[in-house]
């Protein structure tokens, strides 16, 4: 497959940049063909600007001029892994701002056609999405709390791809806690998820 990596991370030596490197590896090994953008290693500008929002509906093609290489990476790609650290519940800012800027009508969804309809789906050429993050607290405070960076990407983001989308999720919960051999069996599981992808 065609698939696209998109990492976010402030610390080249974080441990999210060994599951990155580790994801990378192991769907070259598996033969996919791989395009990998590092938000902070490229210094991408999460900030949605004023100018972008004059023009978000009115010449959204200006907004896609504006970052056009993640735009043809989108449409390029067959599926997608993202890998990021949660932070407050959710994706760090840089991503958030990625989804903000590059997910644009007419890139990731069709504007709603009335009251009370829902955005319509532009990725179908993706068939497949894989979240790797860590967090902080645990699996059940998460779940009590609706898991909003889980369901953000599971849930919100699943009726933008193809009908048949495959989704995983990876997460490593107590990060703060967890030993190096835990951090190594996740690694390991990684690793493992990711050859398996046809």
């Amino acid at each position: 497959m065609r698939l696209l990596l998109v990492h976010c991370h402030p610390d080249p030596g974080s441990f999210g940049a060994a599951l990155r490197d580790t994801a990378l590896q192991a769907l070259r090994d598996a033969g996919h063909e791989l395009r990998a953008i590092d938000l902070y290693a490229m210094g991408f500008d999460p900030v949605f600007s004023a100018a972008e929002k004059a023009s978000y509906l009115s010449d959204t093609q200006r907004n896609i001029d504006g970052v056009a290489e993640h735009v043809a990476a989108l449409r390029w790609a067959e599926g997608w892994v993202v890998v990021y650290p949660t932070w407050f519940y959710g994706a760090p800012a840089m991503l958030k701002g990625w989804l903000e800027r590059v997910w644009l009508p007419g890139v990731t969804f069709t504007v709603a056609s009335a009251k009370q309809r829902t955005i319509g789906g532009a990725l179908r050429n993706i068939r497949l999405f894989v979240g790797i993050t860590t967090s902080g607290s645990p699996w059940w405070w998460l779940k009590m709390i609706g898991d909003p960076g889980r369901s953000l990407f599971m849930k919100g983001l699943r009726p933008l791809y193809a009908k048949r989308c495959r989704m995983r999720w990876l997460q490593l919960y107590n990060m703060n806690h967890v030993t190096q051999a835990e951090r190594e069996a996740f690694v390991a599981r990684v690793r493992r998820e990711l050859s398996a992808i046809t």
